[in-house]
């Protein structure tokens, strides 16, 4: 059975839990959002100098925070606006996606 996994988009930024920063982010600062067609790609970045935007811890739990309202405000997601997302990882994309996370816009 797979294990479903979300994350969240509110107020410009993306919230992930303990449990997809430790599967597909552990130890990682920093990601790179990218939109993809309707699809949201959420790339872990390796390296602090290749930028993007970073990690914050939020909770003692570990969940985490991405500050990103000016991204998402490009994609037409604006600040008072709540999401929450169905991801998976795609090997081939070397990303956790969010298939359709654009496509929910009215």
């Amino acid at each position: 059975m797979t294990e479903s996994l979300s994350v969240t988009v509110k107020r410009g930024s993306l919230y992930l839990g303990c449990d997809v920063y430790d599967r597909y982010f552990p130890k990682l600062d920093g990601v790179i959002l990218l939109r993809r067609d309707d699809d949201l790609l959420i790339l872990p970045v390796r390296h602090a100098a290749s930028g993007g935007y970073l990690l914050k811890l939020r909770s003692a739990a570990g969940d985490r925070v991405v500050s990103a309202p000016d991204f998402f405000r490009e994609q037409g997601i604006e600040d008072d606006c709540e999401r929450h997302l169905s991801v998976t990882w795609s090997p081939e994309k070397g990303a956790l996606c969010a298939p359709g996370a654009f496509k929910l816009q009215t």
